[in-house]
């Protein structure tokens, strides 16, 4: 399936969570993947992780994924001391570069750079031509110290990425350590989207903010909601042409995802159509 040009290309690791309930998958692209399928699109995915990761065969079942093999999965673990949370990386895969890409997957309409440990090479922002790119930065913005903590770190390439993507999508709490980057990223950006839970978020067009809406919901497990909100946001803006219609599209959905657990969180596609249809009339 590599020969056919997927409808949305997916880049990043996907995730071992060590949780209590035993090993789950995780990870930007995995979010993402099950949220594209619904809006009906042919999804592919470039990422790295030990070949006989078992978690590769919780992705769902029609999405074509080229995996560089690496010694490990990348591996994440929260530990709660006192409600304190402390993020461990035990382990990092491979490094993914444009050179893993094949021919064909250079031509996907929209591209989503999902980094989850500063894996996605910069040079990716060059690899394609007539693509739309959003990039969900999280991953750029952290290190992993020698006990494995995971700490917040500077984004050297933040200017050459964000000007670049058409669409960048971050939470609040993605920047927490330093606030003011949200305004810094506005200056770099054309198209910044900083979400901020049942708070809803605020959209900046060329550095101007413009705030919206979360829907009232009772929230369950928020995770991967992010990820629900940023490739339904991408996916509605190319099909309805119209940004504010897309954010209220994505924040419907986002908000619908946190109503549920795991990747029964990401929406169904008569919730898509519901969505789609209604920003529509």
């Amino acid at each position: 399936m590599t020969d056919t040009t997927p409808d949305y290309l997916l880049i990043g690791h996907i995730s071992h969570d060590v949780t209590p309930n035993g090993p789950q998958l995780g990870g930007t692209v995995s979010f993402a993947a099950y949220t594209a399928i619904s809006f009906g699109l042919q999804v592919g995915i470039l990422t790295s992780a030990a070949p006989d990761e078992p978690l590769l065969r919780s992705l769902p079942p029609n999405v074509t994924v080229i995996n560089v093999p690496s010694d490990h999965t990348t591996t994440f673990e929260n530990r709660y001391t006192n409600g304190i949370r402390t993020q461990l990386l035990h382990h990092r895969a491979a490094t993914l570069f444009p050179d893993f890409l094949p021919p064909t997957w250079r031509n996907a309409r929209l591209v989503h750079l999902g980094p989850i440990a500063y894996e996605v090479d910069p040079t990716f922002m060059t690899a394609f031509e007539n693509c739309r790119v959003c990039v969900t930065p999280q991953g750029w913005m952290r290190r992993r110290e020698p006990d494995n903590r995971v700490t917040a770190d500077d984004w050297l390439a933040a200017e050459e990425v964000l000007s670049q993507a058409v669409l960048t999508v971050m939470s609040r709490e993605d920047i927490r350590h330093d606030p003011n980057l949200e305004f810094v990223f506005a200056r770099f950006a054309p198209v910044l989207v900083v979400t901020d839970g049942m708070h809803g978020g605020v959209v900046y067009r060329q550095g101007q903010p413009q705030r919206f809406a979360a829907i009232e919901v009772e929230q369950l497990d928020p995770t991967g909601a992010g990820d629900v909100f940023a490739t339904a946001l991408h996916i509605a803006w190319h099909q309805l042409g119209d940004l504010d219609r897309a954010v209220r599209v994505a924040a419907r959905l986002a908000g619908q995802s946190v109503c549920r657990v795991g990747f029964s969180s990401s929406p169904t596609p008569d919730e898509v159509t519901r969505a789609m249809n209604e920003v529509s009339s």
